[in-house]
């Protein structure tokens, strides 16, 4: 099974008119012919099935013939990470993520931050393509690059959890696991003490994700994995 995907339709939609990015991969990459029967997902819970009725390069069109609506996740896992300098190590980061199960990541700006800049849209097409890849209806939510006072100034009302390696006590994540969680991950050279402190003024529980020192991206996938695990339990 190949999925694709376009935004603009929902569970009353009937005729498909897949975008033209789509339409080419469809079309020029895959050369997939008028009449094969192909899958499509709208990245919010909608998978609809049907026939291809125009392979035009630039303007596919698919017959709807089946639609089915999966509910959103009753949990939320928001982890708010900061993009390694190696832009590779966190795009793996993303894909990783979007296979294991996330519903929102925010690139975050610290004081020891090495990439102060991310491409948006780079990274938005990596988190379509592992959704496509793993099958997934639900495109995690990306948000732009924010500072890490912005955030920890914001609204959450999920819990609260920051990963740091300064030696303080800590309580394993799977200890601390709600329905809802938000979790922060730190540079390559960790959160400054003052973020810290201001993370715990702020309500954030200080978690321990392993008993060695884990790579940032390695951090974020394995807080994925283990809210998931537990989820699943």
């Amino acid at each position: 099974m190949q999925l694709f995907y376009d935004s603009d339709f929902d569970e009353n939609t009937r005729l498909i008119k897949v975008s033209p990015e789509e339409s080419r991969h469809i079309s020029k990459v895959l050369r997939k012919q008028v009449g094969d029967y192909v899958y499509i997902t709208n990245g919010k819970g909608v998978l609809a099935s049907g026939t291809l009725k125009s392979n035009h390069p630039k303007k596919c069109e698919i017959e709807v013939e089946k639609i089915q609506v999966t509910l959103s996740n009753p949990s939320h896992l928001h982890i708010a990470i900061a993009p390694t300098k190696a832009n590779d190590r966190f795009e793996w980061f993303l894909e990783k993520a979007t296979e294991i199960g996330i519903q929102e990541i925010t690139p975050l700006l610290c004081e020891h931050s090495e990439r102060k800049k991310i491409k948006w849209e780079r990274y938005q097409k990596v988190l379509l393509s592992a959704m496509k890849q793993s099958l997934k209806t639900h495109l995690p939510k990306l948000n732009q690059l924010t500072s890490f006072k912005d955030f920890t100034s914001s609204e959450i009302k999920s819990s609260k959890l920051i990963a740091h390696c300064e030696d303080t006590p800590k309580e394993k994540l799977s200890q601390l696991v709600k329905q809802s969680n938000t979790i922060l991950i730190g540079p390559e050279g960790d959160f400054s003490r003052d973020e810290i402190k201001r993370a715990n003024d702020k309500g954030f529980k200080a978690i321990s994700l392993s008993e060695s020192r884990l790579r940032t991206e390695t951090a974020g996938l394995v807080a994925c994995h283990t809210v998931n695990l537990i989820h699943t339990l």
